[in-house]
């Protein structure tokens, strides 16, 4: 069986932390990172959240999540879409998206060709197309 350290280990950097938006998070977000902030969803609402009608996002500071701090404050309860990245299912699409990411991740394997990424990837991920870091 094909494991997903062959192809790709956090390396905790922050890179895909860096931007000026952020991802949006589902119920099931919010409440892995409120546990793993151990303090109540309206404190973690009011400082860490940017809530626009029905849409929660982490909000940003400095150019980066507010989590970032040489590497992720919430970790453990970080959304569903960064523990994905950047196994995202579009990489085997594109063999030059898979080659602009691996050169700003440090967590992809660096000596994988793209098949290969592409074959591993596959095996790993599920029926809906995800890679559950």
């Amino acid at each position: 069986m094909k494991k997903l350290k062959e192809i790709f280990e956090c390396q905790r950097c922050g890179y895909c932390c860096q931007g000026e938006t952020t991802v949006s998070l589902d119920d099931n977000d919010r409440r892995l990172m409120v546990q793993a902030l151990g303090v109540s969803e309206d404190e973690v609402r009011a400082k860490y959240w940017r809530v626009n009608g029905n849409i929660t996002q982490m909000k940003i500071v400095d150019g980066h999540c507010i989590f970032y701090n040489h590497g992720c404050t919430v970790h453990s309860g970080r959304p569903w879409r960064c523990r994905q990245w950047p196994l995202h299912p579009s990489l085997p699409i594109d063999e030059n998206n898979f080659t602009t990411i691996r050169e700003s991740c440090p967590g992809i394997n660096q000596h994988i060709s793209y098949d290969e990424f592409c074959a591993v990837l596959g095996a790993i991920m599920d029926p809906q197309g995800i890679v559950h870091c």
